[in-house]
């Protein structure tokens, strides 16, 4: 399984952090999509940024 993560609001305003995390989940700019593996450490990188992002499972 994956999990397509897609950015829907801007890095501006944002921690540090959640930046780096951004990036770290291969997402530049609003509307960038990216497909990862479903891991549990996707998962908490996903919940640290939730507010900045959809994501969605498929196979």
């Amino acid at each position: 399984m994956v999990i397509r993560v897609t950015q829907t609001r801007s890095h501006i305003g944002a921690r540090p952090k959640q930046r780096g995390t951004l990036r770290a989940l291969g997402l530049r700019g609003i509307g960038q999509t990216n497909t990862l593996p479903d891991a549990p450490e996707i998962r908490g990188m996903i919940k640290k940024v939730a507010h900045l992002i959809s994501w969605e499972e498929t196979e």
